[in-house]
């Protein structure tokens, strides 16, 4: 029975809005061959995006003790690298999902995470 995976990119933070027409050229290069390597072992990528930077976030504080959620707008000044993108994987199993996400590129590392069965 096939498992689903989730991939996170984790990189330091930077701007894209600084990235050239060949940093992007090159980067989709580097995940359309990682999308072939995913198919070329019978596993599916299920979903997957690109994150906008920090400064572009919100962090929600839930409320407490009856008062109201506190929002804060980004950037946030201890991020030192952030979740950049992600993937969703169906894939044979554990080790299917680890040898996949070893390819997937990155500036700095992935974490992989089974996603839990809910039916």
């Amino acid at each position: 029975m096939a498992e689903q995976f989730i991939i996170l990119i984790v990189e330091p933070e930077w701007d894209p809005a600084t990235a050239t027409q060949e940093d992007w050229a090159a980067a989709m290069a580097a995940h359309e061959a990682f999308a072939k390597a995913v198919a070329a072992a019978g596993a599916r990528i299920l979903d997957g995006d690109a994150l906008m930077p920090p400064r572009t976030s919100t962090r929600i504080t839930p409320a407490s003790s009856g008062g109201e959620p506190v929002l804060t707008d980004g950037p946030f000044p201890e991020v030192k690298e952030v979740v950049s993108g992600y993937y969703k994987l169906e894939v044979a199993d554990r080790d299917q999902a680890l040898a996949l996400a070893a390819q997937c590129p990155t500036g700095g590392y992935v974490e992989v995470t089974p996603v839990m069965p809910t039916s």
